[in-house]
């Protein structure tokens, strides 16, 4: 079975076949996978009412168990504070969390779920582990595993560490 990668490597190896292209399939097929993936967890989350980024947020709260402040939310979801503030502000505005000052240090925020912040990444993340279950449906249960261990050592080669 071909895949859409398997054109473009084809079109290398006929122009230039002094490239190992190997590499280049495999960051191709990353890609690409990652890009599907997005399309399909933002139909998910769009049915659920929210934008994926939403539930990344709300969902980092709810499994921190705790409020967390700005800068610790920024780190966990991998963005910037500028960027932080704006998501922010519209989860504050939907009365999905809330933003307030830390007692020990004025200039920082607690970011925490409201309860229907709460109760909305609760009802949806079932379904979420359902449609990641389902996306990945054509490994069985040892090609996911062996697929988690080879992208976990590749994201630690690259230092995506804890």
């Amino acid at each position: 079975m071909r895949d859409a990668v398997d054109d473009f490597l084809d079109q290398w190896a006929a122009q230039r076949k002094d490239l190992d292209l190997d590499a280049m399939g495999a960051i191709g097929r990353v890609l690409r996978l990652s890009r599907l993936v997005s399309t399909q967890l933002k139909e998910y989350f769009t049915q659920h009412g929210m934008e994926t980024w939403e539930f990344d947020v709300l969902a980092t709260l709810r499994r921190s168990g705790r409020p967390l402040t700005a800068k610790e939310l920024a780190a966990r979801v991998m963005i910037g504070s500028a960027a932080l503030t704006n998501r922010i502000d519209r989860l504050v505005a939907r009365a999905l969390v809330t933003r307030e000052a830390v007692p020990e240090d004025r200039r920082s925020l607690h970011i925490a779920l409201t309860d229907q912040g709460r109760e909305l990444v609760d009802r949806t993340v079932e379904g979420h582990v359902r449609n990641q279950r389902a996306i990945l449906s054509a490994l069985d249960d040892s090609d996911a595993e062996d697929f988690n261990r080879l992208l976990r050592t590749l994201l630690v080669s690259l230092g995506d560490v804890r």
